[in-house]
C-alpha cells in the first residue's frame, strides 16, 4: 500500500479559508460581479459564488486563486493579504489629505446667452449688481491659499466670467504674488462668445486653460445656446480657434449637455468633437437645478432616456477605436478609473466622503460661499442649505468646519448608508447629498427611486459587462483608466 494519498486527494480538498469583508451583485441570470473593500473585482458564476460563502471552493479551483489574489480570501498561504487590502484602502482615501483642490469663484452672474437648460439662473448682461467686487475677491482669495492642498485650481464661472474680465486679471495677478508655495492652476469656463487678444494674451502669460461648452452640430448648439444674433456656435468655433492658436492644441477643452434635442444625434455630437480635435467626450445628462427645472428643460426625458444615448454614443466610440482613432468617452473614463486603479480621480460627483467643500467650494459674487458648483445652483432655487458660509463674516475654520458642510458629509457616507452600504459598487459611487436634497430634502434620499443611483448602477454593470465579454473593450477601457494615459 502506497505511503501518499492519490493526488485526487488534494485536488479535491476543501481549503480552510477565510473570506475577507465583500459584497456581490447579479449582473445577469447567470454571473455575479464581487467586490472587495478596495473595489477590486470579479465575476462569477452564481454556483462559484454559492460556493464561495459557503467555504466549499477547493483551492485548487481557478478561481480561488484569483480570488486570494485580489484579496477576497485569505488562508495558510496569504499572511499578508489583509494588510495589502489595507493599503489599497488606504491609498483610495489619500485624497481626503489635499482638503479643497478646486476652488471656483463665480466673478458675474450675467451672461448674454438665454440657455434654456441654465443651471445657475444667470442673470441679465447689464446687471452690474451681479459681479463680484475686489472686497469679496480679496477675502475669497485669502481662504483658497488657506486650503491644506499643496495643488489648487481657481475656477473662474459665471453667468459668462469673460463679463467681468478685469476682476479676472486682478484676482490672478493677487494670487501669484501670494501664493507662497502652493502650486496654482487657473481656468476660466467661458463659452467664448467674448474671448478676444486682449484676454488671450493674459491667458497665456499666466497659463490660463479655458473651458468651453460645445453641445454639438450648429443647428444643435444654437438651437441649445441661444444669444443674439443666433451665433453661439460660430463664436464657440471661433474662440476654440483662437485660443489653440494663442494657447496650444490641449489649452482648451469643451463640455456638452444632453437636452431633449440631442437625443438621436449622439454620434453627430462625437462626430463634431472628433472634428474638432478633441481627444473625447462627456456625455453629461442634464441636472434638477436652476432654469433647467423651471423651464422644464430637466423633466424633458428620464434617465433611461440618458442611458440608451449614453450606450449608444460609448459603442460608437468603441467603434472609432475598433478603427484606430482614439478617443474617449470621460465619465466612464472617471468610472474606470475607480474600478481598476487605486486613484481616486476627484470628481465631485463620484465621491464618498461626499466631494462637497472636500473637492471644491464656490465663491459667490455676492460673497456667499457654497459646499460645490450644485450647491450654489440650489441656492439660486432658493434654497440655501449647503451655504456654508460667507467671506466677510466667516473664518476659515467656521466655513470649512461648519455644520453646514460636515452634517451632509457625514450623513450619506455611502459606507454608512442603508442600501450604499450593502451595495456591490459602492467603491465607485459617490454620495451627492446635493442632488438628493434638492430632489427629496435630505442627503441620503430613497434609493430604489434614486435616479442618480439607478443611473450609475446601469453604468457600473454595462462597463463591467463589456469588458468581460470583449477583450478589445478590456484593453480599451485599461487604457482609459489611466488618468494620465
Amino acid at each position: 500500500m502506497s505511503k501518499f494519498q492519490p493526488i485526487e486527494f488534494y485536488k479535491n480538498k476543501t481549503h480552510s479559508y477565510e473570506l475577507l469583508p465583500l459584497r456581490f451583485e447579479a449582473l445577469d441570470d447567470q454571473s455575479y460581479v464581487v467586490t472587495n473593500m478596495a473595489g477590486e473585482y470579479l465575476t462569477l458564476p452564481r454556483d462559484k459564488l454559492s460556493k464561495l460563502v459557503k467555504h466549499q471552493l477547493t483551492s485548487s479551483d481557478p478561481d480561488y486563486i484569483n480570488l486570494r489574489a485580489r484579496h477576497f480570501l485569505v488562508d495558510d498561504k496569504t499572511s499578508i493579504a489583509k494588510d495589502l487590502l489595507a493599503i489599497k484602502l488606504r491609498t483610495k482615501y489619500s485624497n481626503l489629505s489635499e482638503f479643497t483642490g478646486l476652488h471656483i469663484f463665480v466673478v458675474s452672474l450675467r451672461c448674454e446667452h438665454s440657455c434654456p437648460y441654465c443651471q445657475v439662473s444667470r442673470a441679465s448682461d447689464d446687471k452690474v449688481a451681479f459681479d463680484m467686487s475686489k472686497e469679496v475677491a480679496d477675502k475669497s482669495l485669502d481662504l483658497a491659499l488657506k486650503a491644506p492642498a499643496q495643488n489648487i485650481k481657481i475656477e473662474f464661472q459665471g453667468g459668462e466670467p469673460l463679463l467681468n474680465f478685469p476682476l479676472i486679471k486682478y484676482i490672478v495677478e493677487r494670487a501669484e504674488s501670494l501664493r507662497g508655495t502652493k502650486n496654482i492652476g487657473y481656468v476660466i469656463a467661458t463659452n467664448l462668445a467674448l474671448i478676444n487678444d486682449q484676454v488671450l494674451e493674459f491667458c497665456k502669460q499666466h497659463k490660463i486653460q479655458i473651458s468651453t461648452s460645445l453641445d454639438g452640430p450648429k443647428d444643435l448648439h444654437n438651437h441649445n445656446r441661444p444669444r443674439k444674433g443666433s451665433n453661439s456656435y460660430e463664436k464657440a468655433i471661433e474662440g476654440i480657434a483662437s485660443t489653440r492658436r494663442y494657447l496650444g492644441k490641449y489649452s482648451v477643452s469643451a463640455l456638452m449637455t444632453t437636452t431633449k434635442a440631442s437625443l438621436g444625434r449622439v454620434k453627430e455630437i462625437i462626430d463634431e468633437y472628433v472634428e474638432r480635435e478633441f481627444g473625447g467626450i462627456f456625455l453629461r445628462p442634464l441636472s434638477p437645478y436652476g432654469f433647467a427645472l423651471k423651464t422644464k428643460t430637466y423633466a424633458a426625458y428620464d434617465a433611461e432616456k440618458w442611458h440608451e444615448f449614453f450606450v449608444e454614443g460609448l459603442e460608437y466610440i468603441i467603434e472609432l477605436n475598433r478603427r484606430g482613432k482614439e478617443f474617449r468617452e470621460f465619465y466612464a473614463a472617471t468610472i474606470l478609473s475607480k474600478m481598476l486603479t487605486s486613484t481616486e480621480p476627484g470628481y465631485v460627483d463620484l465621491m464618498s466622503p461626499a466631494g462637497i467643500g472636500i473637492g471644491a467650494v464656490v465663491y459667490n459674487y455676492d460673497g456667499k460661499v457654497f459646499a460645490s458648483d450644485e450647491s450654489r445652483m440650489l441656492a439660486e432655487m432658493g434654497e440655501n442649505k449647503f451655504q456654508i458660509g460667507h467671506v466677510l463674516k466667516d473664518t476659515y475654520e467656521q466655513i470649512f468646519l461648519s455644520d453646514a458642510l460636515l452634517d451632509p458629509i457625514e450623513e450619506s457616507f455611502a459606507y454608512s448608508v442603508p442600501m450604499c452600504t450593502d451595495c456591490a459598487f459602492e467603491s465607485y459611487c459617490g454620495a451627492d447629498p446635493v442632488f438628493h436634497y434638492g430632489i427629496y430634502k435630505d442627503f441620503v434620499g430613497r434609493k430604489p427611486d434614486s435616479e442618480f443611483c439607478n443611473r450609475n448602477m446601469k453604468i457600473f454593470k454595462y462597463l463591467i459587462k463589456r469588458m468581460e465579454e470583449d477583450s478589445f473593450v478590456k484593453q480599451l477601457f485599461t487604457d482609459w483608466a489611466q488618468p494620465n494615459a
